[in-house]
């Protein structure tokens, strides 16, 4: 009678298996398919391949969002540099026997917009391999400042902008590169969206819990509706559409980098009054 009870038991296994190996030639969903467990031990282990194949489609989930994310940026980006170097071009065309001081400055501003959108793609493609690109030291806020209006002088002289800068005599637990990059955005910003003879105001002030930078401007402010998304990926906005020449990407790569070195950003503005971005160092991030 063992005999029987055992020769019955090994026939179902078998079967059992031989569903199994059959499922597994039939694709990726075959974990789908598979057959009832017999016994608890198997219930256990068909329980254990289910959570591992969710967690893999997760993980696969993630990569296609990243990859999809990637391309996205990436086919914005090859549009937008488009723009300056067709503006280049057109300006040399058109005025090769012309020796003028401000057609200089028109180039010098276009090369200047290719080598921006060059710096973003790079710190992108960075983003998610972070860790290996950063270094934490204690960086001058009022250097950093200075380093990073040099890049904009042309732009601050093109638009005749008053720039006022003030209490900038502070330090920070930072990576400079990456932060001079973020502060870099800010002021594109500020100057982009700022009108001719306006004024930017940079200054910093210490509070109980954190330090703060803080770049000012009086342009054209941002609407109400408009606030809560501008860290938004690719979001442009009211402001954005009228200007015609903006991805969205700027503050959007920039609050994720805050966001690794432990800071973030605010922004507080009133439409036609001008944007005050904020810039936070929390004391707890150099504990």
């Amino acid at each position: 009678m063992f005999l029987i009870y055992l020769s019955i038991d090994y026939s179902i296994i078998t079967c059992h298996i031989s569903k199994i190996k059959k499922i597994t030639k039939e694709g990726l969903d075959w974990i789908y398919s598979l057959p009832s467990p017999l016994n608890s031990e198997q219930k256990i282990y068909l329980d254990t391949i289910n959570k591992l194949h969710e967690n893999a489609n997760i993980q696969i989930e993630k990569l296609i969002n990243n990859n999809n994310e990637s391309v996205e940026f990436l086919t914005t980006w090859v549009h937008e540099i488009k723009t300056p170097i067709a503006a280049s071009k057109l300006i040399i065309e058109n005025n090769l026997n012309n020796d003028n001081e401000k057609l200089l400055y028109a180039v010098e501003m276009e090369i200047e917009k290719v080598e921006d959108y060059i710096q973003r793609v790079l710190f992108y493609s960075r983003i998610n391999d972070f860790s290996k690109d950063y270094r934490i030291d204690t960086v001058k806020i009022e250097q950093i400042v200075k380093d990073s209006i040099k890049g904009e002088a042309s732009w601050f002289i093109n638009k005749d902008i008053k720039l006022k800068v003030e209490n900038l005599d502070i330090e920070v637990n930072s990576d400079y590169k990456w932060l001079k990059f973020i502060i870099k955005q800010v002021l594109d910003n500020a100057i982009k969206y700022t009108a001719m003879g306006g004024n930017i105001k940079i200054y910093a002030k210490v509070e109980q819990k954190e330090k703060i930078l803080c770049i000012k401007d009086n342009g054209i402010g941002i609407r109400k509706e408009d606030i809560e998304r501008v860290f938004e990926k690719s979001f442009t906005g009211y402001n954005g559409r009228v200007k015609q020449h903006s991805t969205g990407m700027g503050l959007y790569i920039s609050q994720k980098l805050a966001g690794k070195l432990g800071h973030y950003i605010t922004i507080d503005s009133e439409y036609r009054a001008g944007v005050e971005v904020s810039i936070h160092f929390p004391f707890i991030s150099y504990m």
